[in-house]
């Protein structure tokens, strides 16, 4: 390969048939790991099922936890072990391994034997492929990434990195799909005794395709030169990391781009989902369809996005990004319970819930794990009622010791004195409770559903696709903008740390956040507190502090 890269090709250079070649393979891979990685969630009813029925309540619980968090906790990690390995060795057998690791380990899922055949190395196996998973993903989209924007003219980087920006959108699409196909194809019972096993055994097509694809290209003309020269990192993690120069970048890109860019991701891809589904509820089928178009919508400003950072730079947009996700959520989230969910926009204007009690008394309503059943304070009985019915309340305090009351528009209800009951007295008075106030809340119109007639689709759609187009501002050029801030001999590790950190971690627990700042509050909407001080937090620092890059020489 010549040692001139393609950043150095004239100005209107238009794509050579190579440059095609290293975006779509680099990009087809990545979708690919994307796929494997949505699976988990996309059949985590079946998954539970399988491998966490017959242990203990509390060895299942934890178990559960686990393997929802693992792949997210382990994403930085990943990032630092491939990251080094990238910057010694080389970008493109890099990204192959982690492809490797991916593939492998999500077909190994489609093979587990569950907890009825192998007992509790069941759910300890399924862990262990989730925290493959996780790590094959935090070396993954930096080396994409990388290796992209090495081969990408100067003038066309953001446009070229910003394909890479689209596999996620487009490998959970592609893993809907297989699933749709899959359930189409068996009955329910089939499906749920081994049929949810086919889209993770197919993965071991997907990836020797991927595979295949990916060895035909050539090692990045950045790191080609750096090795020909004898200049690459000997310890990339100490030099990246371990000098204030490079670590003070990291911090800055993790608090002033990438934290603020992960929150209005999950944001508008996930958390827009969990608000439709849970909170105003919307059935599954029709949440899942109107995302899904919403996505569609969307996703080609992911191109934009990256080449309009090109031309004006890459700050501008994802500061932009982050200002308006902070200025517009609560708004947008109110206005889309009015469309898809009119009457109880409405009973929330003339008829507001409050609940009086001895605040002393009232627990945190929020139980990760499942065990607390708010069931021995009055308080509690009456706030995890309307927190599962997904009413919206404020809180007002009574004396020290006094009964919790409800009121519901004009209506007064007694919440049941739970402390001074036994466990069978306890059940009957909660649940007359319930009762009294379920009644009291169809009587001012809360709904127990969304009536699919009273959507107002069009302008839910529109929502949902200007929540995506504002992931597309931040999202759209922050390869180009990591991979720029760092210098070749050290730019894997060093990007992929902050990226990962703030997409594992900031963003990947955000729907976790908001849901307990939902539940411990009581207002459905201050959930969004979460994303819009992180996103807000990025403004600032990033303003002030992170440079703008697009026009850098990355060579060297």
């Amino acid at each position: 390969m010549s040692d001139t890269s393609a950043s150095a090709l004239p100005k209107h250079h238009k794509a050579t048939s190579r440059e095609k070649l290293v975006i779509g393979a680099s990009s087809l891979g990545t979708v690919f790991e994307w796929y494997d990685f949505y699976l988990y969630g996309s059949l985590a009813t079946y998954i539970a099922a399988h491998f966490f029925s017959g242990v203990n309540e509390t060895t299942a619980f934890i178990f559960a936890l686990a393997a929802f968090a693992a792949g997210f906790f382990v994403r930085p990690f990943g990032a630092l072990v491939f990251g080094r390995i990238g910057d010694l060795v080389g970008r493109k057998n890099t990204f192959l391994v982690t492809m490797a690791i991916m593939g492998v380990s999500t077909f190994v899922v489609g093979l587990l034997p569950g907890y009825a055949q192998i007992g509790v190395a069941a759910p300890i196996l399924l862990i262990l492929m989730r925290l493959l998973q996780g790590l094959a993903l935090g070396g993954e989209y930096g080396g994409a990434a990388t290796y992209v924007a090495e081969h990408a003219p100067n003038h066309r980087r953001g446009l070229y990195t910003a394909w890479i920006q689209t596999t996620a959108t487009m490998g959970l699409f592609l893993s809907l799909l297989v699933i749709l196909a899959t359930r189409t194809a068996l009955s329910v019972e089939d499906f749920a005794a081994w049929g949810w096993r086919i889209p993770f055994l197919v993965s071991i097509v997907l990836l020797g395709v991927s595979l295949w694809i990916r060895m035909q290209l050539n090692e990045s003309p950045v790191f080609q030169k750096m090795k020909e020269e004898g200049t690459t990192s000997k310890a990339p993690l100490a030099e990246a990391f371990g000098k204030w120069s490079n670590a003070r970048i990291a911090i800055l890109a993790l608090l002033g781009a990438v934290a603020g860019q992960a929150v209005v991701w999950y944001t508008g891809q996930f958390y827009a989902l969990f608000f439709l589904e849970k909170t105003l509820k919307v059935d599954g089928l029709t949440a899942n369809s109107l995302i899904a178009v919403g996505l569609l919508i969307g996703t080609p400003f992911f191109i934009f996005f990256g080449w309009l950072s090109d031309k004006i730079g890459r700050k501008p947009i994802i500061m932009t990004g982050c200002a308006l996700a902070a200025l517009t959520y609560f708004p947008l989230f109110n206005l889309l319970t009015e469309a898809a969910n009119p009457a109880l926009a409405a009973a929330q204007r003339t008829a507001p819930v409050v609940v009086y009690a001895d605040q002393s008394a009232c627990s945190f309503q929020f139980d990760p794990v499942g065990r607390n059943q708010f069931d021995t304070q009055s308080c509690d009985v009456a706030r995890a009622f309307l927190s599962r019915a997904s009413v919206s309340y404020t809180n007002q305090p009574l004396a020290a010791g006094s009964v919790a009351e409800v009121h519901i528009g004009d209506t007064v209800i007694r919440a049941p004195d739970t402390a001074r009951l036994d466990t069978p007295a306890r059940a009957e008075a909660i649940a007359a409770f319930q009762t009294q106030a379920r009644a009291a809340l169809d009587a001012v119109g809360y709904p127990t559903a969304a009536d699919p007639n009273a959507i107002n689709t069009p302008l839910v759609v529109a929502i949902l696709a200007l929540l995506v187009i504002y992931v597309t501002m931040v999202y759209g050029p922050i390869a180009a903008m990591l991979v720029e801030l760092f210098p070749s001999r050290i730019r894997y590790t060093s990007m992929s740390l902050p990226y990962h950190i703030g997409n594992g971690w900031f963003g990947g627990f955000l729907p976790t956040t908001a849901f307990a700042i939902v539940a411990a509050t009581g207002n459905i909407y201050n959930g969004l507190w979460y994303p819009i001080v992180v996103a807000a937090a990025t403004l600032v620092i990033g303003v002030l502090f992170l440079p703008e890059t697009f026009k850098r020489d990355i060579d060297q």
